[in-house]
């Protein structure tokens, strides 16, 4: 009887179950399909960034720490300049940039060229550097959480300390790509890939910080916090090779003669074309940099078409991402050919179209300029990225790639500072933009055409 009762018991059991399955399958279903939505675009995400070996080497895992990055660097601009700019009439608002620039920008000129010779005395440090950035980041945000709704002047240090981390890590970041490249993958690809993702990932964070904002203006810095915190932890999962220095010296910008017998390998001991190639670089992050300072006051005052002046900053800011990524893909096309003439051609597109938007200005010519102005700077710079790795040394070729970051960003800080103490004249803005871009072509395209031929003529021989 015992036996019969157990498997009564269970058939029971089975019974009692039975009507359970298909609840329990329908359930699954509906989670299925609920979760599909974000573990499938996860999954996209991955392969896309993981593609072409990039997830072996863990260039993949710099690609998406990159990504990070961008979206909490948006964030917390939205927060500043919902605070610093368009809370307040126009003529407060240039006075608290000018004190933004003041308390920020200046002291960074100044601490900016000490960032990539501080690195590089941290060369096993890489990881921890990046981490560093990113935790320094999310504390400051939180901190500013408390001052932003009010403009006070603590929130201007923390965001010092949120620019000068953020550098630090493009510094950092810029010599740890080399280290992570794939098999059959070149340099100018590699950088391409992870500033295609910061540009998407700054694109996808900028509707969710401006929904934020909406709550309250600390909202985007809370979401901030989350996002590099993330990063921190992300950055800790790089593969070791990123800490290696194997093989490394430091790049200096001019040779240095030690003794008779002893020379420390410079960037110009490499050639001319690096430094003509940076030196085109910095007019055209000048020129960057002196168009969102200048054109911000100027469309909030004029704004295009009738528009307000968010929609205005809107189309022109659009118009930049998209030029940026363009340059982007087509400088992952191009690859390394011939990138003297590609930084030439763009110092003269970018200068032509310049001059252009200063005789016949109007708000379809100045969202062309910021187009342009995105495609150029980010064609030159995947450009300046081959010319580093065709003829600088692979002993000191990461240590180039930090210092030429560092000239690049204080070449924007420079043209930020002339934006805004600009009259709000729009010929005269423009013929200014102009004439930065003409500065920099007039030292440097001469030289880079000589260089081009020169390289064409040893590689005929």
């Amino acid at each position: 009887m015992g036996h019969y009762d157990v498997v009564a018991g269970t058939r029971t059991s089975s019974r009692i179950s039975a009507p359970t399955g298909p609840l329990r399958k329908a359930g699954r279903a509906v989670g299925h399909a609920l979760h599909l939505p974000f573990t499938g675009t996860a999954k996209g995400i991955r392969r896309a960034t993981h593609a072409n070996g990039a997830g072996e080497s863990g260039l993949g895992k710099l690609i998406e720490l990159h990504a990070v990055n961008g979206a909490g660097d948006v964030l917390i601009t939205i927060a500043l300049a919902s605070t610093v700019f368009f809370s307040v009439p126009t003529d407060e608002a240039r006075g608290r940039v000018a004190l933004y620039l003041a308390i920020t920008m200046a002291p960074f000129t100044l601490l900016a060229p000490v960032i990539g010779p501080l690195l590089d005395r941290l060369p096993h440090g890489r990881r921890a550097a990046m981490a560093g950035a990113m935790l320094a980041r999310a504390v400051l945000a939180l901190a500013m959480s408390g001052a932003v709704a009010t403009g006070g002047i603590e929130l201007y240090p923390a965001a010092l300390g949120v620019l000068v981390a953020s550098k630090a890590y493009g510094v950092v970041r810029s010599a740890v790509v080399p280290r992570l490249l794939p098999p059959r993958f070149s340099l100018v690809k590699a950088n391409s890939r992870v500033t295609l993702a910061g540009l998407l990932a700054t694109g996808a964070a900028a509707p969710i910080g401006a929904g934020l904002q909406r709550i309250g203006p600390a909202w985007p810095l809370y979401g901030a916090f989350l996002v590099f915190v993330a990063g921190t932890f992300l950055a800790f999962s790089m593969p070791g090779k990123v800490d290696s220095a194997k093989g490394e010296r430091r790049a200096h910008l001019a040779a240095e003669h030690v003794g008779e017998a002893q020379t420390k390998t410079g960037l110009r001991d490499v050639g001319p074309s690096v430094v003509h190639a940076l030196q085109a670089n910095a007019a055209l992050r000048a020129l960057s940099g002196f168009l969102i300072f200048f054109l911000a006051f100027l469309l909030r005052q004029h704004p295009l078409g009738g528009q307000s002046a968010a929609v205005s900053l809107g189309i022109v800011g659009v118009a930049a991402g998209l030029g940026n990524a363009v340059g982007t893909a087509v400088g992952a096309w191009l690859k390394s050919r011939a990138p003297e003439l590609i930084i030439a051609t763009v110092l003269g597109v970018a200068l032509g179209v310049s001059v252009l938007t200063s005789v016949f200005f109007s708000g379809f010519l100045v969202a062309v300029l910021g187009a342009v102005a995105g495609l150029c700077q980010a064609l030159g710079k995947l450009s300046l990225d081959a010319l580093i790795q065709r003829d600088v040394p692979e002993g000191v070729r990461n240590s180039a790639f930090a210092r030429s970051e560092t000239l690049l960003q204080v070449a924007w800080v420079v043209g930020g500072a002339i934006g805004i103490a600009l009259p709000l004249v729009a010929w005269l803005g423009m013929g200014v933009g102009a004439a930065l871009v003409g500065l920099g072509a007039l030292i440097a395209v001469r030289g880079l055409l000589r260089a081009a031929r020169a390289k064409g003529r040893t590689a005929l021989k």
